[in-house]
């Protein structure tokens, strides 16, 4: 049964679509105010399989023109540029975004009221396509906002989860799991903000291939025999922890930078976004031991994936091809 479910979800990865491992960004909006009445608009639609999402962003319905043109693609998403005419302002209009209730991904709303305003931010997702503008709010709704954000990006980011998801099965000492969770947190914690900040710049696809290859990493070292003495991971598990949560970091920093951050709440979306990626990585990790406990009662005691038993092996060459795909996509994106 163990096989057959690993077997499906190695299919599942290698369906189309799926290289990126992060298929459905957030889509992005934004309105900078440039007048008394006029607002700068910037569309952004995620991709997919090459083509821009189907959603539409809707402004409200004093504003001229609501919707932009055709967008372009700009390498990561496909945006659309225009200027918006709101006579009276934007507060108390309605923005929604058409076919977003038929994806399974979420849009920023960035905007000010005035020239001299704070940004503003909101979140829209498939049950919530659109929202009101209020008058000017505090902090919380950009905590909120990025804080969801996190959460989302790292539970749709299959490699990542993937490589913690190896990271577990590697690790059964739970002194060493703990150091070896808290370095990767604290590394890609740094990475994030430090390409966030724009103190690192480093393109996306490397980026994306090289997580791949610490997902295959950590597959090799699962797959080893039994009677081998302690594998790399084993022997230094914080510092290869840190070393490859340094890479993931650069990945999350995409998403953000891709999205933006809020002129004036830089500091405060930052931790947001990054505390949202830790408690979307604590859940899934309760997740997987919460499930591993149930399984083990269910089988009278006995581990699920016991060190050296075939079902570990067949895991490790599951996981190690799923990412040997993505490797290979990727590397094909930047070459190509």
């Amino acid at each position: 049964m163990i096989r057959a479910l690993l077997l499906l979800a190695c299919l599942a990865a290698l369906c189309p679509g799926r290289v990126a491992a992060h298929a459905l960004e957030p889509g992005f909006l934004e309105l900078v105010p440039v007048g008394s009445a006029d607002w700068q608009v910037t569309w952004r639609k995620p991709q997919v399989n090459g083509a821009p999402m189907p959603i539409d962003a809707r402004l409200p319905a004093h504003c001229t023109p609501r919707q932009g043109g055709a967008p372009r693609f700009d390498g990561y998403g496909f945006v659309a540029a225009w200027t918006a005419t709101c006579p009276g302002g934007i507060a108390g209009g309605t923005i929604a975004i058409e076919g977003l209730a038929e994806t399974r991904t979420d849009v920023l709303v960035r905007y000010a009221l005035a020239p001299e305003g704070a940004p503003q931010v909101a979140r829209l997702t498939a049950s919530e396509t659109a929202f009101t503008i209020p008058p000017p709010m505090g902090p919380g709704a950009v905590f909120a906002s990025y804080f969801g954000l996190g959460v989302d990006h790292i539970l749709q980011g299959l490699d990542h989860l993937l490589f913690v998801f190896a990271l577990l099965l590697l690790i059964r000492d739970a002194r060493r799991l703990i150091g070896a969770v808290t370095a990767f947190t604290v590394a890609h914690s740094l990475s994030l903000g430090a390409a966030s900040l724009g103190w690192i710049v480093v393109p996306a696809p490397p980026v994306e291939a090289i997580v791949a290859l610490s997902i295959m990493v950590l597959a090799a070292e699962l797959a080893q025999p039994p009677g081998q003495g302690l594998r790399l991971t084993e022997r230094y598990p914080w510092s290869v922890a840190f070393a490859f949560g340094l890479l993931h970091g650069l990945g999350f920093a995409r998403a953000l930078l891709d999205l933006g951050l809020p002129e004036g709440d830089v500091p405060l979306a930052l931790v947001s976004f990054n505390l949202g990626v830790e408690a979307g990585q604590l859940i899934f990790i309760a997740a997987i031991l919460g499930a591993g406990t149930v399984l083990s009662r269910v089988l009278d005691g006995r581990p699920i994936l016991p060190p050296g038993s075939p079902r570990l092996r067949f895991s490790a060459y599951a996981i190690g091809t799923i990412a040997a795909y993505w490797m290979i996509g990727r590397i094909v994106v930047f070459v190509a």
